[in-house]
């Protein structure tokens, strides 16, 4: 089993930013990718941005490309989401999310992940 723990998430103005934070324990040496996906009020959950467990290739959604940032360190099992130029329709509760299953590309579906964190809100006022 892994668990993930979200943190990091709160209010911030329009153009701000904010670093979103995931630790990893438990089973985290059998991780594929982790990722972020988020879930806006009466939306479906969306992909945000995923990289590999063991570092390389990162993977954006085309609606933060440029302004947010995917990182990990592996002293502290933690990957990092640095969000900036944040905008009103960047609100949403952002999951933490990562896998076990093995794939040739960076994975973007969520049912292709099989742990979640519960999740921290984020909130862009305008």
């Amino acid at each position: 089993q892994v668990q993930l723990v979200e943190s990091g998430g709160g209010l911030v103005q329009t153009g701000g930013s904010l670093r979103l934070a995931c630790g990893a324990s438990g089973r985290i040496l059998s991780l594929d990718a982790v990722g972020w996906f988020r879930q806006a009020p009466g939306k479906e959950r969306e992909f945000v941005s995923a990289t590999w467990w063991g570092g390389g290739s990162t993977k954006y959604a085309d609606s933060v490309k440029g302004r947010f940032t995917i990182s990990r360190d592996m002293a502290k099992n933690t990957v990092y989401l640095q969000m900036s130029s944040l905008k009103p329709e960047d609100t949403a509760l952002y999951h933490c999310a990562a896998t076990t299953r093995r794939r040739s590309d960076i994975p973007a579906t969520a049912d292709t992940y099989n742990y979640w964190g519960q999740g921290t809100q984020v909130t862009v006022s305008s």
